[in-house]
């Protein structure tokens, strides 16, 4: 039987700096290449990076490109610029969210979608579901590699490989030109670690080349890879939802608390549904806690009241690189979501104590 699992472009890279690679999402991909909690601190302390090229991008275009996306995601496109990006997501027909995603305005007719790996089949179907209005569709997804160079010292690297001015561009803002010596690179003021940095989007054919030149221009400084295992620790910190696990086809962008993405100033695929919710409420909410006692949370740990009834379960969790103590983001009914409330989490045979805490979970 043949290998359904693809390897992204600079997966003999990888593996010759010791990368664990695991299957994730359809992907080989790298989850350690030394330690989880010493990539993590580098990423926070200083600077690092990632290949997420597994992530699918879409290039929606025409004069009906607006129309479409305003129709299938929550979140306002026409507000964007030329230049902008915006998180966003895709909801479905019963409530729930098909994926999240990133919505980049490359030009007037010109949009770029980034959806997450494991869903780019069933996103691209259901865009082209409802293209009713003849916008063009194109998956890029195969063509492009994404590296994420995310941590303090990011700029400091970067700069020396570009003439964009980098210190100059605004979160959730890009542009794109020459960037080590390849043409038409995307460079984006974004990322998923809170810790600040850049993404890149580069054509396969220049993969090599950039992260060569990304890895010199960073060596003085200790510049490191850092796999998928720091990637999700970072972005727990900072509260940030994962698909498959914070935010499913089950869960409301209401629940979810991204409220903020979701804009009744136009219509789009159950904005009725989820206008109620926002109106009346909602019976649980997605929260953020930190154990008071030594443990680890795991997704699907049962979350329990002060009378030890079950009021919840754990949808993310580990222990925090950055403070030392477990963390989590679970959905809890909505009487026992503030901030302060004290929650027990099931771990195992024990019960251990914890607080809701106010995103992010990382205290500086």
């Amino acid at each position: 039987m043949p290998d359904l699992i693809k390897k992204i472009t600079l997966h003999d890279i990888h593996e010759s700096l010791g990368a664990k690679m695991i299957p994730f999402a359809g992907f080989y991909m790298p989850v350690r290449y030394h330690s989880d909690i010493a990539e993590h601190q580098a990423v926070r302390q200083n600077v690092g990076v990632f290949d997420v090229s597994h992530m699918g991008e879409f290039f929606i275009k025409g004069s009906n490109a607006l129309e479409l996306i305003q129709k299938v995601s929550s979140n306002d496109a026409s507000t964007l610029s030329i230049g902008q990006a915006q998180y966003s997501c895709l909801p479905n027909e019963t409530g729930g969210i098909v994926d999240d995603l990133l919505v980049y305005k490359l030009d007037e007719a010109s949009y770029m979608l980034v959806v997450n790996a494991s869903n780019i089949t069933k996103d691209w179907e259901w865009i082209q579901k409802h293209n009713t209005m003849g916008a063009i569709l194109e998956d890029g997804s195969d063509d492009y590699s994404l590296f994420a160079v995310q941590g303090p010292r990011a700029t400091e690297v970067l700069q020396p490989l570009t003439s964009i001015p980098l210190a100059d561009l605004p979160f959730y803002h890009f542009q794109t030109g020459q960037f080590a010596g390849a043409a038409d690179v995307i460079l984006s003021a974004t990322g998923y670690t809170g810790a600040g940095g850049f993404e890149l989007y580069v054509k396969n054919k220049d993969a090599h080349k950039v992260w060569k030149a990304i890895f010199e221009s960073g060596k003085h400084l200790g510049i490191q890879p850092i796999g998928l295992g720091a990637r999700d620790t970072l972005r727990l910190e900072m509260g940030y939802c994962l698909y498959g696990n914070d935010i499913t086809e089950e869960t409301s962008p209401i629940e979810a608390g991204l409220g903020w993405i979701t804009k009744f100033t136009k219509d789009f695929i159950n904005h009725e549904a989820l206008k109620k919710q926002k109106l009346e409420g909602v019976k649980r909410k997605l929260v953020g806690f930190i154990l008071l006692e030594k443990g680890i949370p795991r997704s699907g740990y049962t979350i329990v009241n002060s009378e030890g009834d079950p009021v919840g379960i754990v949808t993310s969790g580990s222990l925090s690189p950055s403070m030392g103590i477990g963390i989590g983001m679970g959905y809890i009914d909505t009487a026992y979501s503030k901030p302060g409330t004290q929650i027990g989490i099931e771990v195992r045979k024990k019960c251990l104590k914890a607080t809701i805490k106010k995103f992010p979970l990382l205290t500086k």
